[in-house]
């Protein structure tokens, strides 16, 4: 790919956070902070954190809590400058970061619909002709003409989604805002990406990592505000998976009174995370296989011990594995049935 199609490319992206003990610590700070005295702590949500992004790709953010996700968002987004670092967009922008940002809670939905729409450049004539498509895509009947402070949480969800696939934007960016969502308006948002993808590029930021497997061709890990690693959205996602879980191990032997040593996993299937992460019920047991393992002498695995196809009178029998091998007759097939081993 050439360097053309790179649509964002962020370089040594730091935030920091001045943070004071006391109101009164910020007037010194104004009077007398110079050289090395400060009067606040320093809080880096993120330290020299460089990706980037080409058209059509999707990229997928995780990682925990506090971990630098958002604030890597509002930075592509341009609601927050950075500290250090250098970010470079080409194309139209459209995210829904926090729930709600952006709208006026004293405007009505349609009055929201006009204001964002404007913000992302829509002109007056666009915004008219597209608001029907939006509200019918919102779904939130009467309550269009009613105040956005008096929505729900998924109200205000659904009518952020529905203004921003209307505003023809070249780059989405969605930061958990289908977590609050009813599972109709989930798949509906969910096939709006899909042809999304075809010709948009997607920053996409949850916890669910079989989403981010889903969606994703890339992935990032951050932690703490630092890259820990750029991959696959498989190879991330289970590098993720596994390091999340060692991190809860190391935490229980901590929390354990009188704990003399902390367990050793010697095995672990990073696909059990991927399942039991899924807001779905997990009905898949993954465990390692040993033909050795054995429970009163019974076997612990599966073992076919003969297939075989027999004639319409399932008498003759007209294949078979033989010696672990397919072996086979010279006799018309008209009817086989393959029974299962019982």
């Amino acid at each position: 790919m050439s360097s053309k199609e790179i649509v964002l490319s962020a370089n040594g992206l730091s935030k920091c956070y001045q943070i004071y003990d006391k109101p009164v610590d910020r007037l010194l700070q104004g009077l007398f902070g110079t050289g090395n005295r400060k009067f606040y702590k320093e809080y880096w949500a993120l330290q020299d954190v460089s990706v980037e992004l080409r058209k059509g790709e999707t990229l997928g953010i995780i990682g925990d809590n506090g971990a630098g996700k958002s604030t890597l968002l509002q930075m592509i987004a341009g609601t927050l400058s950075p500290t250090d670092g250098h970010i470079e967009v080409h194309g139209k922008v459209a995210a829904i970061l926090e729930l709600g940002a952006g709208f006026n809670p004293e405007f009505t939905g349609r009055e929201n619909i006009s204001l964002s729409a404007s913000i992302y450049g829509l002109p007056d004539d666009l915004i008219l002709e597209r608001m029907g498509a939006i509200e019918t895509f919102a779904d939130i009947g009467d309550f269009i003409n009613q105040p956005v402070k008096m929505y729900s949480s998924g109200m205000y969800v659904r009518l952020a989604f529905a203004i921003i696939a209307h505003v023809d934007a070249d780059i989405l960016i969605i930061d958990e805002a289908l977590a609050v969502g009813d599972i109709f308006f989930t798949q509906k948002c969910m096939r709006f990406l899909r042809k999304f993808q075809e010709h948009g590029t997607l920053l996409f930021v949850s916890h669910d990592t079989s989403a981010v497997l889903n969606f994703c061709d890339r992935a990032i890990w951050l932690n703490e505000g630092e890259l820990v690693m750029e991959g696959t959205a498989k190879e991330v996602v289970e590098r993720y998976s596994r390091g999340s879980h060692t991190n809860k191990l190391i935490e229980k032997s901590l929390d354990t009174p009188n704990a003399q040593s902390t367990e050793i996993v010697e095995w672990q299937d990073d696909r059990i995370f991927s399942l039991d992460n899924t807001p779905l019920r997990n009905e898949i047991r993954v465990f390692k296989f040993e033909r050795s393992n054995s429970v009163e002498g019974e076997k612990k695995y599966v073992e076919i011990v003969d297939a075989y196809f027999l004639d319409q009178s399932e008498k003759m029998r007209l294949a078979g594995i033989v010696g672990g091998k397919m072996t086979t007759l010279s006799v018309p097939v008209t009817y086989t049935r393959l029974p299962l081993p019982t």
